[in-house]
């Protein structure tokens, strides 16, 4: 095979570890990026926080005198302290007090002065699980060891909605390696055990939920013995709404069914949703958007941006040090913090220029509402701000932006549009904002189907066919028309 020498011409794009720390940055949340941050912190020396109080940078000579010193003084005060061992006990900062709070034998924990402290206010964070909340009632209960691991089993049967996922007699085969039981047995326990809090919980159907929750009422109640009946026997009829059948079966008036129907949906048929060990998930918003007098006013929220800085007594250290190891390796930690930084400051005017360009383009949503939403895309955003679409799209990702009119995330001002009559465009956001406004003037007892709606739009301007209303309907969680009708 012949050797020879070709020249080619060509482009390619090289990803150094600058840019692909920039890129990360770029598409990270605010609490991705506070992780983010802490890790940097952690490993350059030459980064600080900037709300930290900041020494005044010396000279390293100074600075290395000042070491030695320190170092003489120390070994003046504790001679002792060169030695390699360690004394038994270490000096330390803080005292136990400080930490955990004693109990002074009353009914509170001891805290001074602060006689408004919540001794379970640090708990409030998650709450407690409805699997553990049936165990403390089932400590409480009366029962012999018997008893007491037949209710351990059902409780370990009921999912977070507080239903009971396993039959009688499997709750029963699993218990054989400890002794042999009944399904009788285990019904009277589930008995006992349907009777804790939430009221309803270890049923096995919907309907004995509701019947469980039915029990428990006063029997002066108004209309409990329909009720019960209805649950009973004509559950399935109310889940269709049909209210004719139901009025002849049940033998009322439609203002003795409206008022039977308004007790049943009175009742709780999960009854274990109440009880969730999930702590709360907060959203900071990443820019905040406020009207001044007649213009929209656009920045950064400054308790999601990190406030980092170059320490400048190391900086200056490493600037003034020599080509030894020690030196090159703060030059080198100097320069990695300065190319955060500079990362850090191009996420932040990125993510101000887009959050202002959508601002401009939706001022109309946020003076008048959803309905006023204009049809969105990255490539417009892109082209204003000269700028790629897969920039965009990491910029929009998981950040939010606090307007007046509520929290929302950067995407969901993007959106399709929908041609109008006039061959103008119309967004898909306002299109289901018209959708839940019709439907939330309709009739109840006669509400409006997906055709409907697609007409009522079309006389509006608006072509949108009825499959897409329905697809509009069911992203918004709106029932069908035959699952919206109500008894009025």
């Amino acid at each position: 095979m012949r050797q020879s020498l070709q020249l080619r011409l060509g482009q390619q794009l090289t990803m150094t570890p600058q840019l692909q720390q920039a890129i990360r940055l770029l598409q990270l949340s605010s609490l991705d990026l506070q992780v983010e941050v802490q890790t940097i912190l952690d490993s350059n020396l030459m980064l600080e926080r900037s709300d930290e109080p900041q020494e005044l940078p010396v000279r390293p000579e100074t600075l290395a005198a000042q070491v030695a010193a320190d170092t003489r003084a120390e070994t003046e005060i504790n001679p002792a302290s060169t030695d390699a061992t360690l004394p038994d006990e270490l000096p330390v900062d803080s005292a136990w007090e400080d930490i955990y709070e004693s109990y002074d034998g009353e009914t509170r924990y001891s805290r001074g002065e602060d006689e408004d402290w919540d001794p379970y206010e640090r708990y409030a964070g998650g709450g407690e699980s409805l699997r553990d909340y049936l165990y403390w009632q089932m400590r409480l209960t009366p029962f012999n060891d018997r008893d007491m691991a037949i209710a351990t089993a059902i409780i370990d049967a009921i999912d977070e909605s507080g239903y009971l996922t396993l039959s009688l007699a499997e709750i029963g085969q699993g218990l054989r390696g400890e002794f042999a039981v009944t399904p009788a047995e285990v019904e009277a326990v589930l008995r006992q055990v349907q009777r804790f809090d939430p009221q309803g919980v270890g049923a096995r159907t919907p309907a004995e939920c509701l019947l469980l929750q039915l029990d428990v009422l006063p029997t002066d109640t108004p209309w409990l013995t329909e009720a019960r009946r209805l649950v009973e026997q004509h559950l399935e009829l109310l889940a269709d709404h049909d209210f004719s059948t139901l009025m002849r079966r049940l033998k009322v008036s439609r203002e003795a069914l409206q008022a039977i129907v308004g007790l049943i949906q009175s009742l709780n048929p999960h009854p274990g949703a109440s009880r969730s060990d999930a702590a709360p998930q907060y959203v900071v918003p990443d820019v905040l958007v406020y009207r001044q007098r007649a213009a929209w006013r656009v920045e950064l929220n400054p308790e999601s941006t990190p406030k980092v800085r170059i320490n400048a007594r190391y900086a200056a250290l490493a600037r003034q040090a020599g080509q030894s190891g020690d030196g090159a390796c703060l030059r080198n930690h100097l320069q990695e913090a300065r190319w955060f930084l500079k990362s850090l400051q191009n996420r932040n005017e990125t993510l101000l220029k887009v959050a202002t360009c959508i601002v401009e383009r939706q001022r109309e949503f946020l003076e008048k509402g959803d309905e006023h939403m204009k049809p969105l895309i990255l490539r417009d955003i892109a082209e204003v701000l000269g700028m790629h679409e897969s920039t965009i799209s990491r910029v929009t990702t998981q950040k939010y932006m606090h307007t007046p009119r509520g929290l929302y995330e950067l995407k969901y001002f993007f959106s399709s549009h929908v041609g109008t009559r006039d061959g103008g465009e119309c967004s898909s956001t306002a299109i289901r904002a018209m959708i839940r406004k019709l439907i939330q003037a309709e009739d109840p007892g006669k509400p409006l189907s997906d055709d409907k709606i697609a007409k009522l739009l079309e006389a509006e301007g608006i072509q949108v066919a009825r499959r897409t209303v329905a697809k509009y309907r069911e992203a918004m969680a709106v029932p069908s028309s035959s699952d919206r009708k109500r008894l009025v």
